[in-house]
């Protein structure tokens, strides 16, 4: 084999991480961004640690945008737990001071 030879990964490789990092930057950014002018700046940084942690679980980093909007989704079940459950505590608050 010629050491000089230009490395080719195989046809059927995971795209190296260097690809894969643009892919969850944007993915986290576009998300980051949509909970911070919905529901405010707290619940997007809680949602980034969520979606990071959730990152962190998987085996593996997703190879397609489709893998990881499947992270975001999980994510966004959970920040829809969590704004449900604040809004029901202020209507409950609302209604006691009445």
């Amino acid at each position: 084999m010629n050491p000089l030879a230009r490395y080719k990964p195989p046809k059927n490789s995971n795209p190296p991480c260097a690809d894969l990092i643009p892919m969850a930057e944007r993915e986290l950014s576009a998300f980051f961004n949509a909970v911070t002018q919905l529901f405010g700046s707290e619940q997007a940084d809680l949602s980034a640690e969520d979606w990071l942690h959730e990152l962190i679980e998987i085996d593996g980093l997703p190879t397609s945008a489709r893998e990881w909007r499947l992270i975001t989704a999980k994510v966004s079940t959970r920040l829809a737990s969590r704004v449900s459950v604040t809004s029901l505590s202020s209507l409950s608050a609302e209604f006691t001071n009445a």
